[in-house]
């Protein structure tokens, strides 16, 4: 781990959907024992949570939810939308979130992979989104920039998020799931590159980590807040957070990351079931992505909660007169940078 990062400044994030973590928290217990950890109870999660002791851990449940935002706003951190309020409610510089129904990860030599330790590499080394190294990441050991590589775009970037991947079960949607029931990921890819700029990608909230302090606000359960009622929107949301954030990160010349580190992800859900409740946010997010890839910022957008607040504006302008989810959903980003200040979840200025 980066020398520069202290233990102190980590927060790790673990939304509880499932109420015994004993099995997982031990699996963990190498990795997580040195750092605080904020674990988020389901709301809809009956049964009394279960965990070892020997962590530095707070647990939030319904009523400290209702304590802190309302209970007319508590609703949106159901399912794995819990996480969400861990974010909230950090005051730590780093977060790792990680679902309870992953484990960690051996590599290709069968060492246990020190999820924690890679995010905070990938966060603290430079990224390089304005032209891409054949390499990947040259600041990995025993990797440079190649030949060709302009010397004036060599320093990098600050890198804001990093995306972790995942063995055995994949983050597929509901439809891949349910046409490949048996497919497993067994392939372990020993790099790490950066997402070059004005490229979008899928983000999953089950294995990430980023700056809460430069990028945190963008981070956020809009499509949670903009759908009740009309559909579960808990298994796209991150993917919408994920578009928000990287076009915030692209606008601020911030970097983000993919690839290490891994963790074992078991099985849970039946594909069937999401695919009834996610069908149409999937035929939906055809048309959020050409929409995403043509947003520009104006320049007066110099934070996150800036860069929040115009896409807003964009996503009422043109997506919400297609469908009321979008102009729900643009209510919702405001709404939830107003929560974020009036909590106290504030932010620095990129590079602070």
């Amino acid at each position: 781990m980066s020398l520069s990062i202290k233990d102190h400044e980590i927060d790790i994030v673990i939304g509880a959907l499932r109420s015994d973590l004993t099995s997982f928290m031990s699996e963990w217990r190498p990795i997580f024992s040195r750092f605080h950890l904020i674990i988020v109870k389901d709301p809809d999660l009956k049964e009394e949570l279960k965990i070892p002791e020997g962590f530095n851990l707070d647990v939030y449940k319904k009523p400290d939810i209702d304590c802190v935002v309302g209970t007319s706003t508590s609703t949106i951190f159901s399912g794995y939308s819990c996480r969400y309020f861990g974010y909230l409610v950090s005051r730590k510089k780093y977060i790792i979130s990680v679902d309870d129904d992953c484990y960690p990860a051996k590599d290709n030599k069968g060492i246990l992979v020190d999820a924690v330790a890679q995010h905070i590499t990938n966060l603290t080394t430079p990224a390089t989104p304005f032209f891409f190294n054949t390499l990947y990441d040259p600041f990995t050991e025993g990797a440079d920039f190649v030949r060709g590589y302009p010397f004036s775009l060599r320093s990098g970037v600050q890198c804001a998020l990093s995306c972790g991947l995942w063995l055995n079960l994949a983050d597929y949607d509901a439809p891949t799931q349910a046409l490949k029931p048996e497919e497993r990921n067994s392939r372990y890819v020993d790099a790490v590159l950066t997402v070059p700029a004005r490229s979008l990608m899928p983000i999953s909230g089950i294995n990430i980590a980023f700056n809460r302090e430069v990028i945190g606000p963008a981070l956020l359960p809009s499509l949670r807040l903009g759908g009740e009622g009309k559909f579960r929107w808990e298994t796209m949301e991150d993917i919408w957070s994920g578009m928000c954030v990287k076009v915030a990160c692209d606008h601020l010349g911030l970097g983000v990351k993919t690839g290490m580190p891994y963790v074992w992800r078991n099985d849970r859900g039946d594909a069937i079931a999401s695919l009834r409740k996610e069908w149409e946010g999937v035929k939906l997010m055809e048309e959020v992505v050409p929409f995403f890839q043509s947003v520009r910022l104006p320049r007066e957008a110099t934070t996150t909660e800036d860069c929040v607040a115009e896409v807003a504006n964009v996503v009422k302008e043109q997506l919400g007169s297609k469908d009321p989810i979008f102009a729900r959903a643009a209510k919702a980003m405001v709404d939830w940078v107003m929560l974020w200040k009036s909590v106290g979840s504030s932010t620095s200025s990129p590079g602070a």
